[in-house]
């Protein structure tokens, strides 16, 4: 492992256990003052082209694992009993290659993100990997009375700084999800999952922005305790890079 990954891991690794504990307190922050927008309420700049640093789990999210690796994820037996019949061929006789690319995964896929502002109370982020579109709503914005969606319902709100490691973070919590797969062999989460992430930026020690999102899945169906995992992104000059590319139920 050269210097520079090691470096990278350590912000990685120090962001992840701070926001463990802040997960264990319980709400440290509140959102835009009443009348502010959420867009310039912002305490970070969420917007750009950002594109996957993998720095762990490679044999999970490079390649398709194989049948049965399921090393980490606290599953269920009856997860277990679902992940052992995986057949790709099924997903795609079926046409719903996206299992794998739903909110709770998505940022697991190798690949870039587009993030922009729709208007000044909704963030947008599009994926090039599976091409999918996820809509984060701020303010007093209610999630409709519709059938789960494989991105589901997601509400944000801004949170302060306070730990010296950013200058402030987006929570967004996930709910009304259409069962899909934590990875592409097969993990499933229900249609009972609900989805915590908290997207903040830290520095790289080139000076460079680095978008770490933390991923808490709750499912009480098919994970005997929260799954809580890291995903890391660095910022692109422009679009130049980027490629859109439907899903797959195999790479």
């Amino acid at each position: 492992m050269n210097v520079q990954r090691l470096v990278l891991l350590t912000v990685v690794v120090s962001v992840l256990v701070a926001r463990i504990d802040v997960i264990a307190q319980r709400g440290r922050g509140a959102g835009p003052a009443p009348g502010r927008t959420a867009q310039a309420a912002a305490p970070i700049d969420l917007t750009g082209y950002w594109v996957s640093v993998v720095t762990e789990d490679w044999r999970y999210r490079m390649v398709t694992p194989t049948k049965g690796d399921y090393q980490g994820v606290p599953m269920t037996p009856a997860a277990v009993a679902i992940a052992d019949a995986w057949d790709p061929a099924k997903e795609e006789a079926s046409g719903d290659q996206c299992k794998s690319y739903g909110a709770p995964a998505i940022l697991r896929v190798p690949g870039r993100l587009h993030i922009t502002w729709q208007d000044d109370q909704t963030l947008k982020m599009d994926t090039d990997a599976g091409q999918q579109t996820r809509v984060f709503h701020f303010g007093d914005w209610k999630a409709p009375d519709e059938a789960h969606t494989i991105q589901g319902n997601s509400a944000a709100v801004w949170e302060g700084g306070g730990r010296g490691a950013t200058d402030g973070d987006m929570k967004v919590i996930t709910t009304n999800l259409r069962a899909g797969f934590l990875r592409k062999n097969g993990v499933p989460y229900s249609e009972n999952t609900s989805l915590t992430e908290y997207f903040e930026l830290v520095t790289e020690p080139s000076g460079s922005p680095l978008l770490v999102v933390t991923i808490v899945t709750t499912d009480p169906t098919y994970l005997r305790q929260p799954f809580v995992i890291t995903s890391q992104f660095k910022k692109e000059a422009n679009e130049a890079k980027w490629k859109p590319t439907p899903c797959s139920a195999r790479w």
